[in-house]
């Protein structure tokens, strides 16, 4: 469960980012209701600010609101799998092969290939899904075109999520590793083509095996 905050800058983003690596970590499930007042007590802090961020938290597609039962994590199914791997297949890979050309430098990207590496070794499956939207968010961070990082970044928490349930029937973390480890590679020597061929492979075979080996429900 979320841990009590200290707070010295937006009580909202706080919150947000807390509940958000709740969800990311699985300490918060998919369908578990989120009850302001509980959250609120549990980071002491005021309903407002939780409000707050379980309503941008929806925004993401972290959180779903029901007339009914209020707010609730996300549950993953085919339909969203589906259509966030199928943008992200015809977008992402272009970004990155764009990143590349700019001559943008991949030194963050780099650095959480590294936790990602110490991760593993310790088994902290639950921080490489953090690792993991870091890394891809790096890579195409430098595009050169904010309107597309803009809509990238706005698949990544879906994205994380999805990445988690896969990861569960599918502990595929050390293949994409070494996808990220080559993805890495071409983009530092500068072959553009070759970035972006392995960022569709590799978001393409995350997608198959998660349909492959899972049985999601229907949207």
């Amino acid at each position: 469960m979320p841990e009590m905050l200290s707070l010295p800058a937006s009580r909202t983003e706080l919150v947000l980012e807390e509940i958000r690596r709740a969800i990311l970590t699985r300490r918060l499930l998919p369908g578990q209701p989120l009850v302001e007042m509980e959250l609120a007590a549990q980071l002491g802090v005021s309903k407002t600010p939780v409000r707050e961020a379980l309503k941008l938290l929806s925004g993401s597609g972290l959180v779903t609101f029901s007339p009914y039962k209020g707010a609730s994590v996300r549950v993953v199914d085919r339909d969203l799998a589906m259509a966030v791997y199928d943008v992200r297949v015809l977008l992402e890979p272009e970004a990155v092969g764009r990143a590349v050309r700019n001559k943008a430098v991949f030194t963050s990207a780099a650095a959480s290939l590294e936790a990602a590496s110490a991760a593993i070794e310790s088994g902290d499956h639950a921080e490489l899904s953090l690792l993991n939207r870091t890394f891809h968010q790096a890579m195409y961070a430098g595009c050169g075109n904010p309107l597309l990082v803009s809509v990238l970044d706005d698949l990544r928490d879906r994205a994380a999520l999805i990445s988690v349930v896969g990861w569960e029937t599918s502990p595929s973390w050390e293949i994409e590793w070494q996808e990220h480890q080559a993805i890495l590679a071409a983009a530092t020597d500068m072959d553009a083509e070759a970035a972006t061929e392995l960022t569709r492979k590799h978001i393409q075979g995350f997608l198959d095996r998660l349909i492959d080996t899972m049985e999601l429900p229907a949207g």
